[in-house]
C-alpha cells in the first residue's frame, strides 16, 4: 500500500486484467483475503465476543489481529453499519472489495503494455512487412512482472534478434 494506491508481485501480475477491466467498465474490483490463515468461522467466532468498552479499532486488533494498513482498509472500503455485524465483518475480513478506477500516469510506469504485435513478426523477431527490421524487449507487446522476469525476458528476446539479423544478413 502507498499513498497512490497498491503496488506488489500480485498487482504487477494481474496488471494487465486490472487495466483492461478499467478500460472496459470504468473501474476493476480485487477481493483481498486480508486473514488467509484464518476460516471465516474463526473470524466469526472472535469477532462475536464482546468488546465492552474497547473501541472498534482496539477489538479487532485484540480479537483478530487486524491492525495498522489492515485496519485502514476496513475503515475505508466496509460500510460503518457492517462493523456491528460478526458475520459480515468476517466476511470482508476474508473478501475486502478493493475498487480500482486507474492506473498510474505513464511517466511513472515501471514498464507498459504495447508494442509490436507477435503476429507481426516471425521466428527472428523480424516484422513481416519490414524486412531487415527486428523487434526486442519492451518493443514487443507483452505483460510481464517487472523486475527478473522483465530484464530476463528482455535479454532473452534480444539475444533472439540478434541472432535473426545475423541469420539475416547470411541470407
Amino acid at each position: 500500500m502507498t499513498k497512490e494506491g497498491v503496488e506488489g508481485g500480485l498487482i504487477y501480475t494481474a496488471s494487465a486484467m486490472i487495466r483492461d477491466e478499467i478500460l472496459a467498465r470504468g473501474k476493476a474490483i480485487i477481493s483481498l483475503d486480508m486473514a488467509p490463515d484464518r476460516s471465516l468461522e474463526w473470524l466469526i467466532e472472535k469477532l462475536s465476543q464482546p468488546r465492552g468498552s474497547r473501541t472498534m479499532a482496539s477489538h479487532l486488533e485484540r480479537a483478530v489481529n487486524m491492525r495498522g494498513v489492515k485496519a485502514g482498509l476496513l475503515r475505508e472500503f466496509v460500510p460503518k453499519d457492517e462493523f456491528a455485524n460478526p458475520e459480515r465483518l468476517a466476511y470482508f475480513i476474508k473478501s475486502l472489495p478493493i475498487p480500482f478506477i486507474a492506473t498510474r500516469p505513464l511517466d511513472e510506469a515501471i514498464s507498459t503494455a504495447g508494442g509490436v504485435m507477435f503476429e507481426s513478426l516471425d521466428a527472428n523477431l523480424m516484422i513481416r512487412s519490414m524486412p531487415g527490421v527486428f523487434c526486442a524487449g519492451e518493443m514487443l507487446d507483452w505483460d510481464a512482472p517487472t523486475g527478473g522476469y522483465l530484464l530476463t525476458t528482455c535479454f532473452a528476446s534480444g539475444y533472439t534478434a540478434g541472432n535473426g539479423v545475423l541469420k539475416w544478413l547470411d541470407a
